[in-house]
């Protein structure tokens, strides 16, 4: 059976940016979509920004086994009703990816209840690390790799204790960085993985395309219910 995954970007950069439109002339969206829809277990989509109701129902979460979560520079557009439909679907057992910039969106804060603020510089050059080499995010990765450029972050990273740390990025200038976090809400699954800068060619880059697509089969949770619901049940023994 395949695993259903919808790819949410922002979609507004490959419109409004000649350098990031030669690089994802279709959007990062379409971009990610292309490789994974190359496994045969694996089915997508794709929602935008400025799609009605920004692509996302409450339908269309239900027939969604995996969100996954590009966003930049306009976070505050994105409804509440939205955020609230996304923080619901994860918690009755969605999974979720948020990719780079996604750390500020609206759904991850929501989850993660901080304000989840880092440190940031223009253009260096990554090392990401693996820390927990078993890990499934991990399986046929190398146990570092670099990415030549990439948008740096930096530690203090305003999140709470990720419950699985898989990747650490180490920045030329000095700095690290919790690049690849995995955290449980209810029944859901998410994985934060901060490469995927717009200015660069990040999502064509092999190693990175196999850690999505083992965090999609990962992040896909074997339960899912309806509602959370608070029952009041008889006592089984008297």
């Amino acid at each position: 059976m395949s695993i259903n995954v919808l790819v949410w970007n922002e979609f507004r950069h490959e419109q409004n940016d000649e350098n990031v439109k030669k690089l994802y002339p279709f959007g990062i969206h379409v971009a990610i979509a292309d490789f994974l829809g190359e496994e045969n277990d694996i089915s997508v989509s794709t929602a935008t920004l400025d799609d009605e109701n920004h692509g996302i129902t409450a339908e269309r979460l239900e027939n969604t086994d995996v969100l996954i979560w590009w966003g930049h520079g306009h976070h505050e557009e994105v409804s509440d009703e939205v955020t609230n439909l996304v923080s619901d679907a994860v918690l009755r057992g969605m999974g979720l990816i948020v990719l780079h910039s996604g750390h500020f969106s609206k759904p991850f804060k929501k989850l993660m209840g901080t304000t989840c603020s880092l440190m940031w510089r223009d253009a260096d050059r990554e090392r990401l690390w693996c820390v927990a080499p078993g890990h499934p995010i991990a399986q046929g990765v190398p146990l570092q790799f670099e990415l030549e450029n990439e948008e740096m972050y930096g530690e203090t990273f305003d999140i709470p204790e990720p419950d699985e740390l898989v990747y650490i990025g180490w920045f030329k200038g000095g700095e690290v960085f919790r690049s690849g976090c995995c955290f449980r809400r209810g029944l859901g699954k998410i994985f934060y993985f901060q490469p995927g800068h717009e200015q660069y060619p990040i999502y064509y880059n092999d190693n990175i395309q196999k850690v999505m697509k083992n965090a999609v089969r990962w992040a896909k949770s074997p339960s899912r219910i309806e509602k959370i619901e608070c029952p009041n049940p008889e006592p089984l023994e008297r």
